[in-house]
């Protein structure tokens, strides 16, 4: 449980609210129960890291204000759009006996016993947070999932989950999933033997060129052609001997 040292403020107007956030502080309210609702401040120095943290909105905190020690749990962060720093913070009050909703983180843990992810296989998270109806008093920071023994094919459900002693989901109506160990994106194709390549190989050499094939046709055309040439001038030479004149004797 964390420790948080806070300040009353008197005056909620937005000047005096700009002034805190220019001195390092951050405008807050706590409400709940009996007692009456409290304008308070908190040290952004303090607060920072927990508020980017995924269990924030989930974890009980204990306001010191002014001596006085309360036991809250953080409702809704206002942040800065340019800076994304927390510029107002809700704390509600807990109170004992009472149940609450909240929205708890799931964590997966014994990622190298799953013969499932062993094989390639891939994790698909259905539910990164889980709506829980708990006690005030009993709040788990997370909901362990244990993937030891998952295989392919494996569906985690809620079912299979162990929580804490009065601690149920706000999902009655069915037994939900909240995450799968599924097949691989990406199968990878046998390697070929060694043996068939180098005779793939072989048999690719013994096929000619197509640029070899084309020189054979090439020549055979040109012979057709002298010879067709020839064929054709023994008409005209023979013509020409009967034209030419006896000679004289």
């Amino acid at each position: 449980m964390s420790n948080l040292k806070a300040i009353k403020r008197n005056s909620t107007s937005s000047g005096s609210n700009n002034k805190l956030r220019s001195e390092g502080l951050v405008p807050a309210i706590l409400y709940g129960g009996k007692d009456a609702n409290k304008n308070i401040s908190v040290e952004i120095k303090d607060i920072e890291t927990l508020v980017k943290s995924d269990t924030f909105l989930s974890r009980v905190l204990e306001l010191d204000i002014d001596g006085k020690k309360e036991k809250v749990i953080p409702r809704d962060v206002a942040f800065n759009v340019v800076s994304e720093e927390p510029i107002h913070i809700d704390f509600m009050r807990i109170v004992a006996g009472k149940k609450i909703i909240l929205e708890i983180p799931v964590k997966f843990i014994n990622h190298p016993d799953s013969p499932g992810l062993k094989r390639g296989g891939v994790l698909n998270i259905v539910r990164r947070k889980v709506e829980l109806k708990c006690p005030a008093e009993n709040i788990p920071d997370e909901i362990i999932v244990d993937l030891t023994g998952t295989d392919i094919g494996t569906s985690i459900k809620i079912s299979s989950v162990k929580l804490e002693a009065n601690v149920f989901p706000t999902i009655t109506d069915r037994d939900f999933v909240i995450a799968t160990v599924a097949s691989p994106t990406v199968i990878k194709e046998p390697e070929k033997p060694a043996e068939e390549e180098a005779a793939a190989d072989g048999a690719e050499g013994e096929t000619p060129a197509e640029g070899a094939e084309a020189a054979k046709d090439g020549d055979g055309a040109k012979k057709d052609d002298k010879s067709k040439d020839g064929a054709e001038k023994k008409p005209d030479e023979k013509k020409s001997a009967e034209k030419k004149p006896a000679e004289k004797k």
